[in-house]
């Protein structure tokens, strides 16, 4: 069976983002790569979404950016406006499409379903899958979003709705979000916080309908796309070896008490790039310890207090907008830090920090 200099398990975001930064740096110049996916072809899959904090390869692909964002509960809205940092939403079908066509040119570069038909033994692997199924018991963000057409001009194509508490709880965290990619065309989707195991949090169809009929007060529309999809809120326990190098949500590029992933496998990507002659002995990369041990307590609030998150979440977005994107997006200083958390409520914290 055929060697090859690198390995990528997975040719999802992760996989393919590393293959990506690889060939266009001309490290493969030199040298081969394997990438294992089991897909039959890449379609428009999924929409990734972020603050912009830090240029990307993939400004191509994106959908649409906004500098206005709202946030909503039950009893009040607030909105934020920031012209540094845009948020924008990448549209997965135009992400592969762009990746692919450009490592097709590479015959270094070879696909292939399983790892069975490759020999490992000298390769240097990076591995995005996860290797066992993950404990749905734990904490979890799980949503559903549709994107819909309207016969008429019906949205303000401006401003986000980041999150919209205004919806039936169950005593679990629950929110609405909202990106209109035009006047006529948004994507809706519903977003839980809570584990894997009730499943009668998982009627998502009828979430929708019913918040775009009685939230929204849209009537007629069509659907365009329909998206799916679990994030795991906590780390798995993998360990990166010396010839293993964990990507994506397997290597801990997920910030846990967000979901964002996208921009940190970018992040993740260059790092190892830049030192890809001496992956096996460099530094681990990783999102930061006060993100960590942040994110911890955070999720440990939301597991013991679902009915306190819309506040907390609510209260959070009332610093600058400069301050709350560089703390989502990992690129906060000690002063900004202070800042999210004096909005927390003390006790509840406290608690959760010695408990």
């Amino acid at each position: 069976m055929k060697e090859f200099d690198y390995i990528i398990i997975g040719g999802g975001c992760a996989g393919l983002s590393l293959a990506y930064e690889l060939e266009i740096n001309d490290k493969l110049k030199e040298k081969t790569l394997a990438i294992i996916e089991t897909r039959e072809e890449y379609k428009r899959d999924k929409t990734w979404s972020f603050w912009k904090v830090f240029n990307h390869n993939f400004d191509d692909c994106v959908i649409k950016s906004w500098n206005n964002f709202t946030i909503n509960s039950p009893d009040s809205s607030h909105e934020l406006t920031n012209k540094k940092f845009p948020y924008q939403s990448i549209d997965s079908g135009k992400f592969y499409k762009k990746i692919n066509s450009k490592l097709t040119t590479n015959s270094n570069i070879s696909f292939f379903k399983t790892l069975s038909e490759i020999n490992l033994e000298n390769s240097i692997i990076f591995n995005s899958v996860h290797e066992k199924e993950l404990d749905k018991s734990k904490m979890w963000q799980h949503f559903q979003g549709i994107e819909i057409e309207t016969p008429k001009n019906i949205f303000d194509d401006e401003i986000i709705n980041l999150m919209d508490f205004n919806c039936d709880q169950r005593n679990d965290v629950h929110f609405f979000y909202t990106l209109p990619f035009s006047k006529n065309k948004a994507l809706i989707e519903t977003t839980w916080l809570s584990d894997l195991e009730d499943q009668s949090l998982m009627d998502y169809d009828l979430q929708l309908e019913n918040y775009i009929k009685n939230n929204l007060g849209i009537k007629n529309y069509k659907i365009n796309f329909t998206e799916r999809g679990a994030i795991p809120l906590f780390n798995p326990s993998f360990k990166n070896e010396n010839k293993m190098i964990n990507i994506g949500s397997v290597g801990g590029m997920t910030r846990l008490s967000t979901g964002y992933t996208f921009l940190n496998i970018q992040e993740h990507s260059k790092y190892i790039v830049k030192n890809i002659d001496n992956i096996g002995g460099a530094k681990i990369f990783n999102l930061g310890k006060k993100y960590q041990f942040l994110d911890k307590l955070f999720l440990r609030v939301l597991e013991k207090h679902p009915e306190k998150m819309p506040k907390i979440f609510f209260n959070m977005f009332k610093t600058s907008s400069n301050t709350i994107i560089k703390f989502l997006s990992n690129k906060s200083n000690i002063i900004e830090d202070i800042n999210i958390i004096s909005k927390m409520p003390k006790l509840i914290f406290l608690k959760a920090m010695f408990n």
